[in-house]
């Protein structure tokens, strides 16, 4: 499927692998959609290119996001579900709270916004649906049961939705990536050797990749790994 003039809605869009990847859309020439806090500065919107700044993790902001968007450029051809924050502590240190914030922004994120393009996906009979839940929305890792839990919900729910959508032309993809060197890793207290990390160009340019489905094939999950810490 090539990316000329389709319109891509990117969460998470405004910082790490959604602001690279959302250049390569552009170099592509396809018309995208950044929804993200404002954490960052975001750039100006264009003919092609239009920022929203929102917190999408409710689903008056999950619906707004898409209403805004499609009266911007259109109905949504891809989907790409970069959003999400990570909170790493061992168990006993997990509060309610801490599980709450979890699910709200790594699971009904993407619950949200995928709720509020079904409609359109189903009239229009076609689609992509891409998902970037991390390498621990298939492997567990200590200090990870309340990021990890959001995760695998996550999966749950993409596996559930390819079903419902098996029989039209809507594509689901579930990207897998192990450790990325990016902005998620900033305010995180925890060793990690990010010098041997997956590079944010090179997580960019397999969603790149996974959006650009033939037309007789559908992606259904990618796993992409840093050499020294292949876990699955």
């Amino acid at each position: 499927m090539a990316l000329h003039q389709k319109h891509v809605l990117i969460t998470g869009g405004f910082s790490g692998i959604g602001r690279a990847l959302a250049d390569l859309l552009l170099q592509s020439k396809a018309r995208v959609t950044a929804a993200g806090r404002s954490q960052v500065p975001t750039p100006p919107p264009t003919d092609s290119y239009y920022p929203l700044v929102r917190d999408i993790a409710t689903e008056a902001d999950g619906q707004a996001v898409v209403h805004e968007a499609q009266n911007r450029f259109g109905p949504v051809d891809v989907l790409v579900h970069c959003a999400g924050e990570g909170i790493l502590k061992a168990a006993p240190q997990l509060t309610a709270q801490d599980f709450e914030r979890s699910m709200r922004d790594n699971f009904y994120s993407a619950v949200w916004v995928t709720q509020a393009l079904l409609p359109t996906l189903m009239e229009r009979q076609e689609g992509t649906l891409i998902y970037v839940p991390g390498v621990l929305g298939k492997a567990p890792m200590a200090g990870a049961a309340a990021y990890g839990a959001s995760k695998y919900a996550l999966v749950g729910y993409v596996k559930s939705l390819r079903e419902d959508l098996k029989r039209t032309r809507v594509r689901v993809t579930t990207l897998f990536f192990g450790g990325v060197d990016s902005p998620f890793w900033d305010p995180i207290d925890l060793r990690v050797q990010r010098d041997k990390m997956i590079s944010v160009a090179d997580a960019a340019k397999a969603i790149w990749f996974a959006a650009q489905q033939p037309e007789t094939a559908v992606m259904s999950e990618l796993v992409l790994q840093p050499f020294n810490h292949q876990v699955i």
